[in-house]
């Protein structure tokens, strides 16, 4: 949109960090990579799970007898290496990554396969290097795509997965409002589009979308959403 004859207006930071990743069929999938600090509780909440199971296993082993130990011992270190892998593969993410509502992938937005969960769930020895997951952490902190050392490996990401959303009354008519300024074709474009997703947003999100043309619709706040919905009215013909 045109802040006047000959200048465009900046359009300013990003407000959504949505990698669009386009599959090999040709659609386009915006992945939500989830950062260290959801990761880390839900982290927290595999770990009380871990915690409990084994505490129930510890308890069988005066029942089980010394002929027993060693079966014991054996499943609590199978749970504690496959706990990850088997609900990857079952389920694309843990008990907690799934309360947290968070999933494992691939960079293509593919599920994972079993050679991907296992690469990545090996590599969480490296991760906790030298303590505290210190490797693992540096690693997100320092990813684009916030990937541990496990996840760049092999090649996956931890994304947030869009729960459905309560469906939205459609936005009340906006009186048009004639544009002050000349607008490409473009520019119309996704005046349009904005007018036909804010029933999906929150009242918020689209102020906050509105008050980024400021230049072009003269106010902030509530009067630039509704001079946007207005613009997008007129664009259309309702006049």
């Amino acid at each position: 949109m045109a802040a006047n004859a000959g200048q465009r207006i900046d359009a300013g930071p990003r407000l959504d960090t949505a990698a669009v990743i386009e599959t090999p069929e040709g659609v386009e999938l915006a992945l939500r990579a989830a950062g260290p600090v959801p990761r880390s509780l839900a982290w927290t909440i595999d770990v009380a799970v871990l915690v409990a199971v084994v505490t129930v296993l510890l308890m069988l082993i005066p029942l089980v007898g010394e002929s027993g130990i060693g079966f014991v011992l054996l499943a609590m270190f199978a749970l504690w290496w496959g706990y990850d892998f088997v609900c990857e593969l079952a389920w694309g993410a843990t008990p907690g990554k799934r309360a947290l509502g968070l999933r494992v992938v691939r960079t293509d937005g593919t599920p994972v396969t079993w050679v991907d969960s296992a690469l990545r769930n090996l590599l969480r020895a490296a991760d906790v290097l030298p303590f505290g997951y210190c490797l693992g952490l540096c690693a997100c902190l320092s990813s684009p795509r916030f990937q541990r050392f496990g996840d760049l490996v092999a090649g996956t990401l931890v994304v947030h997965v869009d729960r459905p959303r309560a469906r939205r009354q459609r936005p009340e008519a906006a009186a048009p409002f004639a544009p002050p300024l000349p607008l490409s074709t473009e520019e119309q474009r996704t005046v349009i589009d904005y007018a036909t997703r804010a029933g999906t947003l929150s009242r918020a999100r689209c102020v906050e979308l509105a008050e980024i043309v400021e230049p072009l619709v003269g106010a902030r706040g509530e009067l630039a959403r509704t001079r946007l919905l207005g613009l997008a009215a007129w664009l259309r013909g309702d006049r």
